[in-house]
Parts: structure tokens; sequence; C-alpha cells
């Protein structure tokens, strides 16, 4: 049976202890409640099912995120920890004071629509915005549950509907644009601008991957390129283009390398006297404003690469096999064709026969 005190601040503790279960104390308001507690608890206990949630109801999601970058985040790319690093401050802003406990299908719905309707700089936050969010909330439970043994009973994110992913980015180069951005971007004190340009333009490889690079990965002799540390963790290999061979040549012949380093775009010693890749998204965002053309983001240029191989000719598991892509639909939300450019392909096909 439970015991019940009445404690100095008017309070009442129940204090429950059964023969192979922990003792539990809980603190309520009012009698009644600590009864009904008590009751449903015992029950519980009787029937086996009683799970001890006094952690998760004092665990806040503030905390739980600091314990999941802290443990989890670390074990991730480290382009994945920073994404999740600022995917967390959202989570926090909006639901970090509530308990673990306290979080319900309905509040996460409420956040969901709260974020879509949320100003950025670029309109309202985007449905993919808010779904990776969702997703390491999600994860964040799942770990709890499984690992941390927090005494939550299910995950509250898997009861609600997620944002439509949307149609994805369809930003396509000009003949102009490009022209004015290869100048540019040559022009550029530092030659390694222009060559991270050029290679991803002619590879459609990610910029994780290209800043990465290190010379062993590069056979300009079979003209190949070899990533064995991609996104999706597939290792996969990289014809390349005469002119991405001409352009990787150059790089690796670079008159200025380092002998302490095997990267091929290098940047210059950090505080520990390490070398890390090459950091130019300051210059990118600059150059691409002087340019007129703001919206243009350097992922934009995979997407142009990746259409360019469609328009080329090359099927969809070539294309798969050169971009990384798993799945023939995630590839179509990159493919993106110029219908002025099917005109005349499609005048071809349809000319009447002689």
């Amino acid at each position: 049976m439970a015991t019940f005190v009445k404690t100095n601040a008017g309070t009442w503790k129940a204090l429950i202890r059964k023969q192979g279960w922990p003792t539990i104390v809980k603190v309520f308001r009012i009698k009644r409640d600590a009864e009904d507690w008590a009751r449903r608890t015992e029950d519980e206990m009787m029937r086996g099912v009683f799970i001890q949630r006094t952690l998760s109801e004092k665990t806040t999601l503030s905390t739980a995120i600091a314990r999941y970058l802290a443990d989890i985040t670390p074990t991730k790319k480290p382009t994945t920890q920073r994404a999740e690093l600022s995917k967390s401050k959202a989570l926090i802003k909006h639901l970090g004071k509530y308990s673990l406990a306290a979080i319900t299908p309905d509040i996460v719905a409420s956040y969901r629509d709260t974020r879509l309707a949320e100003p950025c700089r670029a309109g309202t936050t985007s449905n993919n915005t808010v779904r990776l969010e969702l997703a390491l909330l999600s994860h964040l439970f799942t770990v709890a549950i499984q690992e941390w043994g927090l005494g939550l009973t299910y995950n509250p994110v898997l009861a609600i509907r997620k944002p439509n992913p949307g149609q994805g980015r369809d930003r396509r180069l000009s003949a102009q644009e490009e022209r004015k951005l290869m100048a540019a971007a040559k022009a550029h004190s530092n030659p390694m601008l222009g060559w991270i340009v050029t290679i991803a333009l002619e590879t459609g490889m990610r910029s994780s991957e290209i800043t990465s690079l290190r010379r062993s990965q590069v056979n300009l002799s079979s003209r190949v390129i070899r990533l064995a540390d991609t996104k999706n963790n597939t290792a996969r290999s990289i014809p390349l283009t005469l002119t991405a061979t001409a352009t990787l040549k150059e790089a690796l012949d670079n008159p200025i390398r380092p002998i302490d380093t095997d990267l091929v775009f290098f940047g210059e010693p950090g505080r520990d006297s390490k070398r890390r890749p090459y950091a130019f998204s300051k210059i990118w965002t600059i150059l691409k404003t002087d340019l007129g053309m703001p919206d243009l983001r350097f992922h934009d240029l995979r997407h142009e690469a990746i259409s360019r191989l469609v328009e080329a000719g090359l099927g969809d598991q070539k294309v798969a096999a050169i971009s990384g892509h798993k799945s023939m639909q995630m590839l179509k939300r990159y493919t993106h064709l110029r219908a002025e450019d099917l005109v005349s392909e499609l005048d071809m096909l349809t000319a009447p026969r002689k």
C-alpha cells in the first residue's frame, strides 16, 4: 500500500514501496491527486507494465538536446554536426522548457505549424527545414527511449504529419551567368576558388567532397576521382571530363602547395598548426552578390552539373552512379531540364517522315 504524508509546505507526498520495484516518491498539490497516482502506479506494478517516468518528467528538452549534441552528434559527419547544432536552436527556442514527458503529438504539431509560418530571409521557413528539425527531435526521442532509460513510452513525433518536402530547387545557370561566374572566380586572388567552381560544374560533387579531396583520391591517368567518405556513406568513383582533368592537374601542380598537407584545396594553418580544407563560403557569398546572383547557392552547381549529364543523354543509373543518389526519386528532384533545350530534340522526334 502507498503511504501519504503531508509536507510542511502543505503538499502531499506519495510513497510506494513494493517488493521487486524501486521505492517511488512523488509530490502532489492535493491528496486526491496523490491517491489517484498511487492507485494507477500500483496497478501498473501488479500488471508488470510500470515504467519509472520521473527522469523524463524532470528532464527538459533543452537538457536532452545538450546531451544529444554532446554524445550523439559528434559521431556524425562534420556537415551533419553543424546542421544539427543549427536546427537544435529552433527546437530549444520553442520547446526547450517542456519536459520530455510533457511533449505530446499536439505540442509537436503546434511547433510544426508555428515554424512553417515563421518569417525568415527567404520569406517563411521552408517545409524541408521543418522536416529536418522534426527528424532531429524524433531521433532524440528514439535515443532517449532506447538508450537513456528516461521512462518514455513513445515517440510523439511519429504521430504527426510531416510537411511535404516540396519539389526542390530548380535554379539553373544561364550561359551568361556561367560566363560571368567563371570569369569572376578565376580572377580571384586565390586560384583555388576558380578550380573549385569548375570542378563543381564538371563533376556534380558536393562542396564538402571537393574541399576534403586529397591527392591520393585523384587518378589523372585514368581520369577518375574515388570518394570513400560521402554524405550517404556509399563510396563512389567519379569520371572526369577533359576540363575537370585539366583543372585538377593545375590544382595538383600548384607551385605554392605546402608539404604538410595532402589536401588538394588547402587553407592556412589554424591555431593548432593543422591545415584544414580551403574555406570559401564567405568569398562565395560576396562574389555572387557582386555579380547580381544573390539567390545562387553553391549547391545549385551540383544541380546544374547533374541536369547537364541527363541532357547529354546519360541514363538515370549512370547519372546516379556519378552523383551518388541512392534512389531515382531523389535523383529526379535534382534534375531540372530546360524546356527550351528540349525543343530541337522534340522537333527531330516528331518531324514527319519523308
